[in-house]
């Protein structure tokens, strides 16, 4: 696992709290109690419970306005809970959070890259933030260019680059002082298929190396492709959590039949199911029966003929809460 620098120090911090060693196997990566984040009448975080332990892929996964994004706000101190209790491997935030801090990378939903500067120059000034040892240097930015694929693009402007470089840059900025936590808002939001696979693979290359990765999402596929563990977030709290195979195996079955129905059948249609004990989703005039390996012949025969395809993360959310993600 990426162990903090030794070196690091934080300012500060004459009377700061024993560093908690990321060693002991009890000290969760993060651990939210009971948060609620209100903005006058607006409750965006609502009793929000959850627990990442160290070295797993953990995607948070919701519709916009779940409350991922102030979720994550909260986590690095820049909005302060209106009530709960936040830990980072083992350091309370924020009255810790520059330990905190110290300890975790944070990868933001908008670029803030420095488009005057070149790529190494934005990686050596964060250096500089990050407190990287000076004979650490320029290792660790040879190492966060290599991550990125920009090895030969040390001198490019930052403004030149396309938008797969600069995102894949903003990542590995977070990655100079080799955090033990890295957090990602929407990494990929607004980005092309294949530049959206390069990242993948990029955040692959961290779970690889022991890193704990919590990233918030509402791309599905990304979300199943990438997530050791997925926590399905609705309206402030989180409605379920587990493994992407667990959670469609439990809610949605092996596969979703679409039926298309004619006229106002639709209504009937899902009435039918649901009295069967099936699960249905609607879109529009379609009705989706979840668990559909399940339906009896002499059911299916009055349901008219469907599409099938396999149950998707999609189909568990929409189940739980009634709302799509995207």
């Amino acid at each position: 696992m990426i162990r903090p620098n030794p070196g690091l120090s934080v300012p500060g911090s004459a009377s700061a709290p024993r560093r908690v060693t990321s060693t002991a196997p009890e000290v969760p990566a993060l651990h939210l109690s009971g948060v609620v984040k209100r903005f006058g009448t607006l409750t965006a975080v609502d009793g929000l419970h959850l627990e990442v332990p160290q070295g797993i892929v953990l995607g948070l996964l919701g519709p916009n306005g779940a409350g991922k994004s102030t979720t994550m706000r909260m986590l690095t101190a820049q909005s302060l809970a209106t009530e709960g209790h936040i830990s980072i491997l083992g350091h309370t935030v924020p009255d810790e959070s520059k330990w905190a801090r110290a300890r975790m990378g944070v990868v933001p939903q908008h670029d803030n890259l420095d488009e005057e500067l070149t790529v190494e120059q934005n990686l050596r000034m964060f250096s500089y933030l990050y407190r990287v040892p000076r004979r650490q240097r320029r290792d660790a930015i040879a190492r966060a260019m290599r991550l990125a694929q920009l090895e030969d693009r040390g001198d490019t402007i930052v403004d030149d680059l396309s938008g797969g470089m600069r995102r894949r840059l903003l990542i590995v900025r977070a990655l100079l002082h080799r955090p033990e936590l890295v957090l990602m808002d929407e990494p990929t939001v607004g980005l092309d298929p294949q530049v959206r696979q390069d990242l993948w693979s990029l955040i692959d290359a961290l779970r690889a190396e022991g890193v704990t990765v919590v990233m918030s999402t509402h791309y599905i596929e990304e979300a199943e492709r990438l997530s050791d563990e997925v926590a399905l977030m609705s309206a402030g709290r989180i409605v379920e959590r587990g493994t992407p195979t667990d959670l469609v195996a439990k809610y949605a079955g092996a596969t979703v039949e679409e039926y298309l129905p004619d006229g106002d059948g639709a209504d009937a249609l899902q009435q039918l199911l649901h009295h069967h004990g099936f699960t249905t989703r609607r879109t529009g005039t379609t009705v989706s029966a979840l668990r559909a390996e399940e339906i009896p012949d002499s059911l299916r025969d009055r349901l008219g003929t469907p599409q099938r395809r396999d149950s998707n993360l999609e189909d568990v959310f929409v189940a739980l809460t009634g709302e799509n993600v995207e």
